[in-house]
């Protein structure tokens, strides 16, 4: 992409994604992973662990949310328009893989955003205050963005079965959630525990959210806002790279 021509691509990038929140979003299985299966998970976890602190279940709910929303479009979106034969006429326009790509995250990171910041709302009818405002707010766009870049990771193997990508999905996601503290405070992980967390990006968002809620966070705030950086960088530098080569692969 030509320094010139970068801000067409950026519209264009932009009109992909308004065409992707118009035919993705109520998709039956963006809807069943994205929203209902975190919400199932927190349910069963509330009823099995009342002793918890409502801040901790709250905390783990948000950080939920918006890991299962944030990777639930992004991932089935090519194999969706390679079976219906339409990815090889958005790939004959005058149009980057970059900014196909950059299109699908941004319309992940605005459906992430979006049901995240109802359990945030869900938590401050609850009682929950929220200490730290601006802490909350940037670790939400930081972690979309992260979430939506490892969503698009998912969808690198060029097949045209949703069904696929989906259980490839599952396969990775659930995994990283229990991890990642939600269900168990890092201070009451061995070390073997922690090792494995901190592997995890999902680890430091939820560590944020914790600290905005309560005060109380394991790792040093920079050190979740640095971490949350670097495998945002990271994971979507990767899936630019890995969808240029199988792009063609998918024609």
């Amino acid at each position: 992409m030509n320094a010139a021509g970068f801000p067409e691509q950026v519209r264009r990038a932009w009109a992909i994604a308004k065409k992707d929140i118009r035919i993705y979003y109520l998709k039956g299985p963006v809807l069943i992973f994205g929203v209902f299966m975190p919400l199932f998970l927190f349910l069963a976890f509330f009823m099995g662990s009342r002793q918890l602190p409502l801040a901790f279940l709250v905390s783990g709910l948000v950080g939920m949310t918006l890991f299962f929303t944030a990777t639930a479009v992004s991932p089935a979106i090519f194999p969706w328009e390679g079976q219906a034969k339409t990815l090889e006429r958005l790939a004959s326009c005058p149009v980057t893989v970059e900014a196909i790509v950059f299109g699908d995250m941004i319309a992940s990171l605005i459906f992430g955003i979006a049901v995240t910041l109802v359990t945030v709302i869900i938590g401050l009818v609850l009682g929950l205050a929220l200490l730290h405002e601006l802490t909350l707010l940037a670790a939400v766009l930081l972690a979309a963005c992260c979430f939506s870049a490892i969503g698009m990771l998912l969808a690198v193997p060029p097949t045209n079965v949703p069904s696929n990508i989906m259980m490839l999905s599952s396969l990775i996601k659930f995994p990283l959630v229990f991890i990642s503290g939600i269900f168990v405070p890092l201070e009451q992980m061995p070390s073997w525990g922690l090792v494995l967390a901190v592997c995890s990006p999902l680890t430091y968002f939820t560590d944020l959210v914790r600290f905005a809620f309560t005060d109380g966070n394991y790792f040093p705030v920079t050190v979740d806002i640095a971490a949350l950086s670097v495998f945002t960088l990271v994971f979507t530098a990767v899936t630019m790279v890995l969808h240029k080569r199988t792009m063609p692969k998918r024609m």
